[in-house]
């Protein structure tokens, strides 16, 4: 058996009305503190999102989700956290903020391989 290491995730919820509390999920993050990887895999499903609030800014959620990725690929695309590390991105990321794309609670498990734990908790969760 292969070496399985513990990650972190938590799902991204898109709240298009923050004053109604309803959400849906749109993304998964995870955090594995031992392969120094942060993550992020998104789906919007829009037809969710509309029947939600009809007049939802499509353009701003999708401008949303798509921080968070570059914020997780680091570099360039992180902006201000461009020097932190995963663990320090992630953390950044998992903060709670009144957003129209809010990060759940944070849950644990064990992989082998954080890429492929991702995906396979996007859809399982989101799509």
């Amino acid at each position: 058996m292969s070496e399985r290491d513990v990650f972190e995730y938590a799902l991204l919820r898109v709240v298009p009305r923050v004053e109604r509390g309803e959400c849906f999920n749109a993304g998964v993050l995870v955090y594995c503190r031992a392969k120094s990887f942060v993550g992020v895999r998104t789906h919007l499903d829009e037809t969710k999102l509309l029947a939600l609030d009809p007049e939802a800014d499509v353009t701003g959620v999708r401008a949303a989700l798509r921080a968070v990725e570059g914020v997780c690929a680091g570099g360039k695309a992180a902006g201000q956290a461009a020097g932190d590390d995963a663990g320090r991105r992630f953390r950044w990321l998992i903060a709670p903020r009144s957003t129209v794309v809010q990060p759940g609670p944070v849950h644990t498990g064990l992989t082998a391989d954080p890429e492929v734990e991702t995906e396979r908790l996007l859809q399982l969760l989101v799509r």
